[in-house]
């Protein structure tokens, strides 16, 4: 038997009788109930329903959306989807030019048998900074371009939940790479790094993250001693992919109480502290802020044969937005459903590079 929290009608955002697509409720609600379309997509796929038996419509027809075509790997495990917004009933919808025209959703971690194994090494590969060499995220990024293609910057946008969240961000950031901004939605996204964030001592947070700033700042000037910031055929300096992107801001759901992403607040927050003291400290921040320490240190040792990418959770600008209703337990604190509850308490701040 289906677990309720995957039938639209016990746990989706039912109350939402008329859209507004101006209004940030209702395109979050939206947006997350896609993502969560293709949570059951798989585990319709794995349990064998087929049919009217399938749990996964309702979760984009309720909303006049079209499930186009899924993404997949050679495992067939659906990892994403693109769906299509098409209002047969333009009385229920309002500012429908604000509307997207498709939509590509990407789901995280699966907790069934199918997938899991799969899903488990993707989040070894996010950990490790290795997202980007996987065959998950061609597949998407390649998926969005050509979408993109077809119809314009202005009508699609991406979504993804926890590890889907990971995937939609790797696309992103390469899109905007090439000066193409999308509306994104990341809900729950990984922020690789220690929960400093769950200290309650502000004190003790700032100190410690303080510490690591100039600790950082000490191997960077260190790490600058080399060449490996140089084009190997022509010396130059490669572009800086930070301020390349810092155009883009996309839309981070972070809950204070999930240690998978609760430290996006203290990583935009300490930066603006710092950037506050003045030219010469936000210079720091800005420097401090594009790498990871762990980079860092392996640069500066000389380390050869690890993972080197550029770490994914790394932003220069975002729209912050924190639920501060009170969550029991992990599993609510990190769960999909909460973003497109009514009775929300959220804390939001835009911060630009």
């Amino acid at each position: 038997m289906a677990a309720g929290n995957d039938q639209f009608s016990i746990s989706g955002p039912t109350y939402l009788t008329s859209i507004d697509w101006t209004n940030a409720h209702h395109r979050r609600s939206i947006a997350a109930s896609l993502v969560k379309g293709v949570y059951v997509l798989e585990g319709d796929r794995q349990d064998g329903r087929q049919g009217p038996e399938c749990l996964a419509p309702p979760w984009w027809e309720f909303f006049q959306f079209k499930y186009v075509a899924p993404l997949i790997e050679s495992d067939q495990c659906i990892f994403g989807a693109i769906f299509e917004y098409r209002p047969w009933d333009y009385s229920y919808h309002y500012n429908i030019n604000e509307s997207p025209r498709y939509v590509i959703a990407f789901r995280g971690t699966l907790l069934k048998l199918g997938s899991l194994a799969r899903d488990v090494q993707l989040d070894i590969d996010i950990i490790r900074n290795g997202l980007d060499r996987t065959t998950r995220s061609t597949i998407a990024i390649s998926t969005v371009r050509d979408t993109v293609a077809k119809v314009g910057i202005s009508k699609v946008w991406l979504a993804g939940h926890s590890q889907g969240a990971s995937i939609a961000m790797l696309a992103g950031k390469m899109m905007a790479k090439s000066g193409i901004f999308l509306q994104s939605f990341l809900f729950n996204l990984p922020h690789v790094s220690a929960p400093i964030e769950r200290i309650g001592d502000e004190t003790l947070k700032h100190g410690i993250r303080f510490a690591g700033t100039i600790i950082k700042a000490g191997l960077a000037l260190a790490n600058a001693k080399n060449d490996r910031n140089k084009d190997p055929k022509t010396g130059n300096e490669n572009r800086d992919s930070f301020a390349a992107i810092s155009g883009w801001i996309p839309s981070l759901f972070v809950n204070p109480g999930d240690p998978i992403c609760s430290e996006f607040i203290g990583y935009f927050e300490h930066r603006r502290k710092v950037e506050s003291f003045g030219f010469a400290a936000k210079a720091l921040a800005r420097k401090t802020s594009q790498t990871s320490l762990g980079n860092l240190v392996l640069n500066a040792v000389g380390a050869q044969g690890v993972e080197s990418s550029e770490p994914l959770h790394l932003l220069p600008s975002a729209n912050l937005i924190v639920n501060l209703s009170p969550s029991q337990d992990f599993k609510q604190a990190h769960g999909l459903c909460q973003w497109w509850r009514p009775d929300l308490n959220l804390k939001c701040h835009a911060y630009k590079y």
